[in-house]
């Protein structure tokens, strides 16, 4: 199986979209990064394949108060960490009551797909 190839217009296009929700212009994001505006537009929109150094990565995420992995898990190919994230984000969503039927719920489909694979596991070895 090959690899996900990297795709830095989806990163470009997701920092384009945390700056504009957290309220910052192209121009205070670029000043606080100490990059300029014509760099930073390059890495939102993708063009010449530009992707920001690991150094200007770390402080757009710190800027932005998010984390790596939330800017690069559409580039991620799924694995258990992203499908904890994913669940993670659609609880934070949802309401307190919400919150606390769903994990009594998954408590309840856990113990009954442990009790499933036991029985199967169990009819293989009779």
């Amino acid at each position: 199986m090959k690899a996900k190839a990297f795709d830095p217009s989806l990163l470009g296009e997701k920092i384009r979209e945390v700056r504009k929700k957290k309220g910052y212009t192209t121009k205070q994001a670029a000043e606080e990064l100490n990059i300029s505006q014509t760099y930073l537009r390059q890495i939102e929109s993708g063009r010449c394949n530009k992707t920001p150094s690991l150094a200007i990565f770390v402080s757009i995420c710190n800027l932005f108060h998010i984390s790596p992995d939330y800017l690069l898990r559409d580039q991620l190919e799924e694995n258990e960490l992203s499908i904890i994230r994913e669940t993670e984000t659609l609880c934070r969503k949802a309401s307190y009551s919400t919150q606390r039927i769903a994990a009594v719920m998954l408590k309840a489909a856990l113990e009954e797909l442990e009790r499933t694979e036991s029985g199967i596991k169990n009819a293989a070895q009779d």
